[in-house]
């Protein structure tokens, strides 16, 4: 299934249904990918949207430095797919490292991607082994990812992640993420904020949160119930479902219309959202929305939820990113999806590997600039921005701030698929006057180079 790019929602959604999407489904082996043996006669166009010259040829000159030799750099790429069989951040691997390359690599060095499967519980060995062979990490992600964080920071291993999911790792030192979420702050409070006071009024004082029975799900439920309170509303109901599964959802959508729930967060795996969703319909009942999170987000859901999707209203939140259904008016949307037929045909372009593609560019941009290449110069290449949109991928985000940006976009599920929603935009895609909301209670804190007895200037 999908992954949601915050918290434990990752976690829980990973535990709860491994394979349930109808989404790519090969199981890739941890094999270097990089891009084919047999180059093309003409160099690939080497500008991404905005961004110019993003690879290109040059002379780069020996080095010392784990993970690089004159004439290639070695990342890791991390990723659950042994686990979940969900390959996109390799997929998007291959794919712009082979763009890359064929456009003459960074200042002529090839890319080299080691996808490292995490394969959910083994996020500490994938980190170490990293540690021993990697120039940096790239363009991944691991449900479990506290698990490795202090090790990658003993070794002073920067990473450039597609996403983070739990407290420990979101905001940890040399991580650089290309937009949300940021340490400390509700990640979602633009989108709240417009489902609450401005799209469904009278929802806010009668807000529900369902999720899987897990021991996380403590933590994500007051998050959600301080942040809905924070930005006006009321969660009047809980309820936890068992992560083993649910044979007949028809109890937990009596009580939601029992209680009159008007807005609905569903924190979980689609699959069983779209059962409930089902048994919602099936007693004549529809709050006015429910946040499916961008777990949900691709063809699977929709095709699940069927005829309820004619009275249940789903929405998701992307983080500013602009959704798949925007490529029309999108250059640079347009040409990952256009990469991918390339590179990767019959690989799906999903939310995960859009968000991928933009640490892949941050990542190139940042190592293109260094005169000398060392981690210090890419790490501090790329907090200088200050206003990074991955070419157009995104609305800008301050890569120099611990705050999250007040952009945001939201898509709606259908009968015909996910399309945008009516939510306002003012900046092409995407809506960028959200409030921010910082946390009250005390959900523990990312891992820092000072809890491991590091500091910045042990980077090299």
């Amino acid at each position: 299934m999908r992954r949601l790019l915050t918290g434990g929602v990752t976690v829980l959604a990973v535990l709860l249904a491994a394979g349930c999407s109808t989404r790519s489904d090969d199981d890739t082996a941890s094999t270097p990918q990089t891009s084919p043996t047999t180059r093309e006669t003409q160099a690939a166009s080497s500008d991404f949207g905005t961004l110019k010259d993003v690879c290109g040829p040059g002379t780069a000159g020996t080095s010392s430095v784990q993970g690089v030799s004159d004439d290639k750099i070695q990342v890791g790429v991390f990723s659950d797919v042994g686990f979940t069989k969900k390959s996109e951040f390799v997929d998007t691997a291959k794919v712009f490292t082979s763009w890359c390359n064929d456009a003459g690599g960074i200042n002529g060095r090839e890319i080299e991607a080691v996808s490292r499967d995490t394969r959910f519980t083994e996020v500490r060995q994938r980190t170490l082994e990293a540690c021993r062979e990697d120039f940096a990490l790239v363009g991944g992600g691991a449900a479990m990812d506290s698990l490795g964080v202090k090790d990658r920071l003993k070794c002073l291993l920067p990473n450039f992640p597609a996403q983070t999911s739990q407290i420990g790792a979101i905001g940890s030192d040399l991580q650089v993420i290309g937009s949300q979420p940021s340490a400390g702050y509700f990640q979602y409070a633009g989108y709240y904020d417009w489902l609450l006071k401005e799209k469904y009024p009278d929802s806010a004082r009668k807000v529900g949160v369902i999720a899987g029975d897990a021991p996380v799900t403590k933590v994500m439920s007051a998050q959600y119930e301080e942040a809905v309170a924070g930005l006006g509303g009321k969660v009047a109901y809980t309820g936890l479902y068992p992560v083993s599964g649910v044979s007949d959802w028809t109890p937990y959508a009596q009580a939601i219309k029992k209680e009159g729930i008007r807005g609905l967060v569903f924190l979980g795996d689609f699959a069983s959202l779209a059962k409930l969703e089902q048994a919602l319909t099936s007693i004549d009942y529809a709050p006015d929305w429910i946040d499916a999170n961008s777990n949900a987000y691709g063809p699977a859901f929709p095709e699940l939820a069927g005829t309820a999707l004619a009275k249940q209203h789903n929405y998701a939140e992307l983080f500013a990113t602009a959704p798949l259904e925007s490529a029309a008016d999108n250059a640079a949307t347009q040409k990952v999806i256009d990469l991918f037929e390339k590179y990767a045909p019959g690989k799906e372009v999903t939310y995960p590997a859009l968000r991928a593609f933009s640490s892949w560019l941050l990542f190139a941009t940042s190592a293109r600039d260094c005169t000398t290449l060392t981690r210090a110069c890419v790490y501090e290449n790329a907090r200088k921005n200050t206003d990074w949109t991955a070419g157009g991928l995104q609305a800008p985000f301050d890569l120099t701030s611990k705050e999250p940006g007040t952009c945001f976009s939201v898509v709606e599920a259908t009968g015909k698929g996910w399309q945008p929603a009516d939510f306002g935009p003012d900046q092409g895609a995407f809506r960028c006057d959200g409030p921010v909301y910082k946390y009250k209670g005390d959900y523990g804190k990312p891992a820092t180079l000072a809890s491991v007895g590091k500091s910045m200037s042990d980077l090299t």
